[in-house]
């Protein structure tokens, strides 16, 4: 702004008109000093607005596999909590945003419970409104056939129990093959790594199982990530 002025007076003639010469002069300064601030509000737009880091991970299946009890011990942001959620769904609804890697129980006065996630690989991805039609403790599993292609050496059908892929508890989605179920990978929550389901670690989706009645409503929320 100071060189701003500076150049003003040295473009006036003594009549206090300025010279053609001068306003092209000045033009180009305010040209320049107005991309720079522009390059300062877009850098602090980003420093503001810090993108998801968790991207897909490249990992299989292992039926068998029990997780420790160190295993099971998320990072705290993936920890059950109470946050501030605002939304216009009602108490008791779940709302599923794959982006954020989170699932949120609504509890009214924009507060809800957030769990930590695991959601679908890209091209398993999906948004839609669903209710929970029914729920199981310690499932069986049945790995898709898309699944079996990746993984041929998997199991046709596993019975439940603590190393069992869909954990230790399963909430079906309406009539889909999709479910929100445990884990016996741990390490995958707030990764996409699921086949479109969405996984939490054992003791977080005991909880949720707790929580959540047959008929809750479902609201699967995805933004595509750039």
């Amino acid at each position: 702004m100071t060189a701003l002025i500076s150049l003003w007076h040295l473009s006036v003639d003594a009549s206090g008109v300025m010279s053609t010469r001068g306003m092209t002069m000045l033009y180009w300064v305010v040209i320049a000093v107005a991309i720079g601030l522009g390059g300062t509000v877009c850098a602090q737009a980003q420093v503001g607005q810090p993108r998801n880091v968790q991207k897909e991970l490249a990992i299989d299946e292992q039926p068998g596999y029990e997780p420790s009890a160190e295993e099971e011990n998320v990072p705290p942001a993936y920890q059950r909590q109470l946050v501030f959620f605002r939304t216009t769904e009602p108490a008791g609804t779940v709302v599923v945003h794959t982006s954020q890697r989170f699932l949120y129980v609504v509890q009214g006065n924009n507060r809800a419970l957030r769990y930590g996630i695991g959601v679908g690989r890209e091209g398993f991805q999906w948004a839609g409104l669903l209710k929970i039609s029914r729920k199981a403790e310690w499932p069986d599993w049945i790995p898709p056939s898309e699944m079996i292609a990746r993984q041929p050496y998997l199991p046709r059908f596993m019975a439940g129990g603590p190393g069992n892929p869909l954990g230790a508890r399963a909430l079906y989605l309406g009539s889909t093959v999709y479910r929100i179920h445990g884990t016996n990978k741990p390490q995958t929550i707030g990764h996409a790594v699921s086949s479109g389901c969405f996984r939490l670690v054992n003791n977080a989706v005991i909880d949720l199982y707790d929580r959540v009645p047959v008929g809750t409503k479902v609201v699967v929320r995805h933004a595509p990530e750039l």
